[in-house]
């Protein structure tokens, strides 16, 4: 399926303002907003939290599926889409980042 496709069968992420990915040391590695450009990612993010509790080894391979076709171009292109880069080095290392959600107001 396409990654578009997939989107439509992912929880809605509308609640959500952003969420923050934290290392093993306790530092916020990156944060994903709910605007136009990181949405999808932040659905993708979202879901994977809600599945595995974190986003780990496991969760980042279920993540390079739903990402579908892009998955694929970003691992020719790295650097173009660094969400999906951030789950090939999650499996690469065997690394877990924990997550916060920032709830809309």
């Amino acid at each position: 399926m396409a990654f578009a496709d997939n989107l439509k069968d992912l929880p809605k992420v509308s609640h959500l303002a952003a969420m923050v990915l934290i290392d093993a040391e306790g530092q916020e590695v990156a944060r994903i907003e709910n605007k136009p450009g990181q949405a999808g990612s932040l659905a993708v993010y979202n879901h994977l939290a809600q599945l595995y509790g974190a986003i780990s080894p496991d969760a980042a391979k279920k993540g390079l599926e739903l990402y579908a076709e892009h998955t694929e171009d970003a691992l020719q292109s790295p650097g173009k889409h660094p969400n999906i880069d951030r789950l090939v080095g999650l499996v690469e290392r065997d690394e877990t980042l924990r997550v916060k959600q920032v709830f809309a107001v």
